[in-house]
Order: C-alpha cells, then sequence, then structure tokens
C-alpha cells in the first residue's frame, strides 16, 4: 500500500541534518570511500537496506556501539520515524540516508562495507518483477563489490517464496551459507533483533526465515 506522503516532513527533517542525509547531499559531497571519516573514527561499517521506521537500526545501534550503522530507506516519511527514534535514543553511532538502493554504488566504495542487512524486503511477487526483489542477482552483484573480503549479507523475512527464491540466487553466485533457519523464532536466538514488521509476522504466528553468508 503506497503511504499518503506528508509535506511537513520536507521541513522537519531538517532537524536531524547531523545525521541524516538527502539524495542529493549524499551525491553532492563525495561521501562515496568516506563513510569513516564522516563518522569520525575508523570502524566495521554495516548496511540496513530499507530501514523502514528504524526499530532494528535502535536496537543494533544500542547493542553495538563499536559499529559504525547506515540505514537506508527511500520513502523519507518513513525515515523520518527512525530518525526521531535514533535522536530520542540519543544514539550516535548511526546515519541515515534518504537514497534508492538501485543506485548505491553511486555512494559506496568498492570494499567499503563490513555487512549488509535486508530485513523484510519487499518480496514483489509477481514474476515480471523479480529483478526489483533486493536479493535479485542484478543487486547481489552490486553488493558483491561492495563488501570487504569475508563481507557478510544477512537476510530476514516472513515470505517463504522470496526466501526459496533468494536461496537460489545466493546459490547461483557461489554464495557460502554461515547461517540459516525456516523458523528463526522457534530456536530462540538472545541476539536476534526484531523489526517492526517482525513483530506483527511473529505475532500472527507466520514463520521468520533468515538467511547470513558471504560471497567467495
Amino acid at each position: 500500500m503506497r503511504l499518503r506522503r506528508k509535506p511537513w516532513v520536507d521541513e522537519a527533517i531538517h532537524e536531524f541534518d547531523d545525521f541524516v542525509f538527502s539524495r542529493d547531499s549524499v551525491l553532492g559531497e563525495e561521501k562515496k570511500g568516506n563513510w569513516a571519516k564522516i563518522f569520525e573514527r575508523e570502524a566495521p561499517l554495516y548496511l540496513e537496506l530499507g530501514m523502514g521506521k528504524g526499530d532494528f537500526m535502535l536496537g543494533f545501534c544500542q547493542s553495538h556501539p563499536e559499529v559504525n550503522f547506515i540505514g537506508i530507506e527511500l520513502q523519507q516519511d518513513v525515515l523520518f520515524n527512525a530518525a526521531r527514534k535514533a535522536r530520542d535514543a540519543k544514539i550516535n553511532n548511526a546515519r541515515l540516508l534518504v537514497f534508492d538502493i538501485t543506485d548505491i554504488q553511486n555512494i559506496f566504495d568498492e570494499n567499503e562495507i563490513d555487512r549488509i542487512y535486508l530485513n523484510f524486503s519487499d518480496p514483489w511477487p509477481k514474476r515480471r518483477h523479480a529483478k526489483r526483489r533486493l536479493t535479485h542477482r542484478n543487486y547481489l552483484l552490486k553488493y558483491k563489490k561492495l563488501l570487504k573480503l569475508n563481507g557478510e549479507l544477512c537476510f530476514k523475512t516472513d515470505n517463504r517464496p522470496l526466501f526459496d527464491f533468494s536461496i537460489e540466487e545466493f546459490a547461483a553466485l557461489n554464495m557460502e551459507t554461515l547461517d540459516i533457519s525456516y523458523d528463526l523464532h522457534a530456536e530462540n536466538r538472545p541476539d536476534n533483533i526484531m523489526t517492526e514488521y517482525e513483530r506483527k509476522f511473529s505475532a500472527k504466528g507466520e514463520k521468520i526465515c533468515y538467511y547470513r553468508g558471504k560471497f567467495v
């Protein structure tokens, strides 16, 4: 469902200019390859692609202050909620980008990223839309260039057809599976950080699938 745009967010988002970047500011200031300088420290760089309202970002940054975390979301109105959560929680190891993931190679350098998270991405269920899925091999090839040697890709979804499709795509690119689960919550993993969608789906009894792997 398409969200109704909130015009007031165009101005309100500037309250967070110290850690939220628009598409133009990301491209215009040549941040590509310079994210360690922007964070003002050398640390592992993790991305969440399609961060939604920021529940995962908040939990992860609080649990892992040693990591530089970047959350990317195309819809500014949605990212605004994540920005408020980060400010209220006094998170200082996150930067949020309003950006289209399709052009991700334009804002990160090769071998710059340590880990990428794909949490409950749009499944694009129709076959003709398969190339829009963030686990399609066209996207995976972009991630491969941006990830460091032994850098990891983590993927969670409640959509079993999308998960099965993704596993096939990972295999097609000879990715090494490091961890996989077809019912993540049944395993009661204490280190699992849930997204807002994950809470919603798991409350309905839906199984959550999880994959962690790397390119070889």
